[in-house]
């Protein structure tokens, strides 16, 4: 098992170019399920996730290549597919669930064991199922998987009782070869879902209304191949930003859209953080203020991305003042405070809100990452620690930032990756 060696590193100084969207890859891949005919996706992320759905388009029955050094992965999903998936593969990474509404949709049934993925909290695939139902498909659930048939989807109304993106997206994809008109309310609005969107409407789709809480989808026949560049990572965005921020540092992203990371823009300028744009990019700078806390909540988009809450708390450690944070997304994503702790954060928890005395001094120890993005959070902690700290479990690391430690070593983070 592969680990990160960290020590206390300066203001961080540099150009960061910002990888693919990996929430927004996903999806459109297993997209590429709803045609025949070849796929183009480009400024893909060389990352695990990806790999794992890229092995579960292969086992359905597509021809996959890729890339990796264009970054370019092209589908062709032919006209025999396979109606299960492998629960070697499902077991990995809960964003496989994604290919089951355009296999559903291609070939009219579709098995999937229960997915897997960061035990961050409850992630149930109910409302995937209200969804498929409201298309008029036959849903069965066991204690390990979910299977849906249809002869024919029909356009239905569907509410979802939270805006999830995963359900949002996947039945989005089945509703474009429905018969009539589905209609999607208090749909999730993140830009992943617009993108998805785009590209399905590159493909012959008729979807309207993505990025808002009404997405009404006009159902087709068919659909055809296209190409499509996928939008630049906002989490990876965001923790760059705060890597700047915890170390005073002063960092040129590119390759963004500031649009996609307002709230933790206004976030990070609470706390006393400078951004300017200009024609290369957005330059953040954790230099000109004294930093100070400030209280985040997370909150479906537009609001505080839960994936950055843990994140956003390290740097709360270190900066002067009390913080609240309340997560209300997933009940299960305080597990890196004890982590935290461990390194000399004044940390409690109460229900689902954290209360943290800022301005402590922090201490190298032996943690361990429990999920994608407290992997992050606890590398952005180790920046500031006295002495050295041993990182393990990073292969929740792996699984969405692209070429992690080469980047953060670039703009002078004292980090490498070693094998035990």
């Amino acid at each position: 098992m592969a680990k990160y060696i960290v020590e206390q590193s300066g203001p961080l100084h540099g150009v960061v170019e910002i990888s693919g969207a990996k929430n927004a890859v996903l999806p459109i891949l297993a997209a590429t399920l709803l045609t025949d005919e070849p796929c183009e996706i480009s400024d893909v992320p060389a990352l695990s996730d990806v790999e794992v759905m890229v092995k579960l388009l292969e086992s359905i029955g597509s021809r996959v290549s890729w890339d990796y050094r264009n970054k370019i992965i092209t589908v062709e999903s032919g006209k025999s597919l396979r109606n299960e998936a492998p629960r070697e593969l499902v077991s990995l990474m809960r964003g496989s669930i994604f290919a089951m509404g355009p296999l559903l949709a291609r070939t009219g049934r579709a098995k999937f064991p229960l997915p897997g993925g960061c035990a961050i909290g409850a992630r149930p695939v109910d409302l995937h199922k209200k969804g498929f139902e409201a298309l008029k498909a036959t849903v069965e659930m066991g204690d390990d998987y979910i299977e849906a048939r249809a002869r024919e989807l029909i356009g239905g109304h569907v509410y979802l009782d939270f805006p999830s993106v995963g359900a949002t997206e996947n039945i989005m994809m089945a509703a474009t070869l429905a018969s009539g008109t589905t209609v999607i309310e208090n749909a999730a609005e993140e830009p992943e879902i617009t993108d998805l969107a785009v590209f399905l409407n590159k493909m012959g789709a008729k979807v309207k209304g993505a990025g808002s809480a009404t997405i009404r989808v006009e159902g087709v026949e068919s659909l055809h191949g296209t190409k499509h560049t996928v939008i630049p990572d906002r989490i990876e965005t965001g923790s760059f930003m705060l890597a700047a921020a915890i170390t005073r540092g002063d960092l040129l992203l590119t390759n963004i859209v500031p649009g996609h990371v307002s709230a933790v823009m206004s976030k990070l300028s609470e706390c006393g953080v400078v951004f300017e744009e200009n024609d290369e990019g957005l330059r953040v700078r954790a230099d000109v203020n004294p930093l100070v806390a400030t209280d985040i909540k997370t909150m479906p988009y537009p609001g505080f991305p839960t994936d950055l809450q843990s994140q956003f708390m390290s740097l709360l450690t270190v900066v002067r003042g009390h913080s609240t944070v309340t997560e209300t997304i997933f009940e299960g994503r305080f597990k890196h405070i004890g982590e935290l702790n461990r390194m000399g954060a004044d940390i409690r928890i109460e229900d689902r809100k954290a209360e943290v005395e800022g301005g402590q001094p922090l201490h190298g120890a032996r943690i361990r990452a429990t999920d994608l993005r407290a992997g992050v959070a606890l590398v952005l902690a180790a920046l500031t620690a006295e002495g050295e700290t041993e990182i393990s479990d990073i292969h929740f690391v792996e699984r969405g930032y692209e070429e992690f430690t080469d980047k953060m070593a670039k703009i002078g983070a004292n980090i490498r990756r070693v094998d035990d």
